[in-house]
């Protein structure tokens, strides 16, 4: 079937998903810019913005496409950053920047261009410590993407955040996603696409596997007909969300397979990569901001995608309040078991290193469950104890107080 061209100079409309998707992008962006450019000592900050399917910058309604979301955002932080470097005796922060628009319609792009130059052109004005430099390209994204991977690594940026937001899912291959994250020391990506085409590429790719994953809906290896009644189910959504892991888990060490939350069916996903944990552990507090944006299905402490159908026992995660309880109580068995494996005693952050790529959880309930657990204790480099979760840090140590009370250090052999 061949899409037809987003209408952008017509006046595209803004769908509520998509909504969603910018509101989760922006203030991630905002804390991504805040992590980065948090130290004293640091005078600037260069990273690389790639839009691989950028549209026409701004919809019918007159609210902001992602493109501009990164330019608004940037000189919001320029500003910010400063204001309060300056009040505090520290020294300037310049932010460079090189953002890459690329969309394979020309028009579409020309349209972008209207509504980019004279947003560029204010924040030349008011902004002399942003210095942003635009590349636009109009080709199909994995046409573009050696050209983009050349303007990256000729530029010498080592910091890069792509966009993708493609419609349907055939658009990106998974090669390029490895690629990205292999090539760039900090590279992160979001990446958009239909489930529904998805299960269907991987119905003829690896029917196998989604056999194994939905066999229990009723989902015949012949066809794939029946999903349409199966989209609203939580049970679909834990299975399509485990199919959405496996199918990606290589591209990345982070990969964060959730949907968004759709409450007529979960059929879009917005999947976070990157090669850090600490990229990982705030996007996860960024959802629990948003709270119902987006959906996981399964279990809210470790081991999120252990989802059994046959148990029955998983349970619709919306990343709000009454998740981040179930969190802490399954928390408080699930990171003791997981410091005995290591013996007796783990860093923090080694503890964040192997833990992130299979948890939903707020880093609030985390550092709770270390410190609430009467078995377990949280201390300082200089070997002091830990009395509030809040103060947690990676050079910390958590370890068993005791001999195990909760469960065996062995597991029992089978007599």
């Amino acid at each position: 079937m061949v899409e037809k061209p987003y209408p952008w100079k017509d006046g595209a409309t803004l769908l509520e998903h998509t909504e969603r998707k910018h509101k989760i992008l922006r203030e991630y962006f905002v804390r991504y810019l805040t992590v980065r450019c948090q130290f004293p000592q640091q005078s600037k900050f260069r990273l690389a913005i790639v839009e691989g399917f950028a549209g026409g910058g701004r919809y019918m309604c007159g609210t902001p496409g992602s493109p501009l979301i990164f330019i608004e955002e940037l000189s919001a932080a320029t500003s910010a950053f400063n204001i309060r470097r300056t009040s505090e005796g520290m020294a300037a922060l310049d932010i460079e920047c090189l953002l890459i628009l690329n969309d394979v319609e020309p028009e579409t792009l020309e349209f972008l261009k209207s509504n980019t130059e004279p947003v560029l052109g204010r924040v030349k004005e008011e902004q002399p410590r942003l210095h942003l430099k635009v590349e636009y390209l109009d080709k199909p994204f994995e046409q573009a993407y050696p050209i983009i991977k050349e303007l990256l690594q000729r530029g010498g940026y080592r910091s890069v955040l792509f966009n993708l937001d493609q419609c349907g899912h055939s658009h990106v291959e998974r090669k390029t996603i490895a690629d990205i994250v292999a090539s760039f020391t900090s590279a992160e990506i979001f990446l958009t696409f239909a489930i529904n085409s998805l299960l269907a590429f991987l119905h003829k790719d690896n029917p196998i596997l989604v056999a194994k994953q939905l066999g229990f809906l009723g989902v015949s290896s012949k066809e794939l007909s029946s999903l349409e009644s199966q989209m609203s189910k939580n049970e679909w959504l834990g299975a399509a969300e485990r199919l959405v892991f496996e199918f990606f888990q290589r591209c990345a060490t982070y990969v964060s397979p959730f949907s968004i939350n759709n409450p007529g069916g979960w059929r879009y996903w917005l999947i976070h990569f990157a090669g850090s944990y600490r990229a990982r552990q705030e996007y996860n507090d960024i959802l629990h901001q948003n709270s119902s944006m987006q959906a996981h299905f399964g279990r809210s402490g470790l081991h999120m995608l252990s989802f059994d159908p046959k148990e029955n026992q998983s349970t619709l995660y919306l990343f709000d309040v009454s998740g981040r309880v179930r969190a802490k109580e399954q928390l408080l068995d699930d990171i003791p078991r997981l410091v005995t494996e290591f013996g007796d005693a783990v860093g923090v952050g080694q503890l964040y290193t192997s833990i992130y790529n299979m948890t939903p959880a707020h880093s609030d309930e985390i550092h709770a469950a270390m410190i609430e657990n009467p078995d377990m204790e949280v201390v300082t480099e200089s070997g002091g104890e830990r009395r509030k979760s809040n103060t947690i840090v990676a050079a910390d140590t958590v370890r068993v107080k005791r001999q195990l009370s909760f469960f065996p250090m062995f597991p029992k052999k089978n007599t």
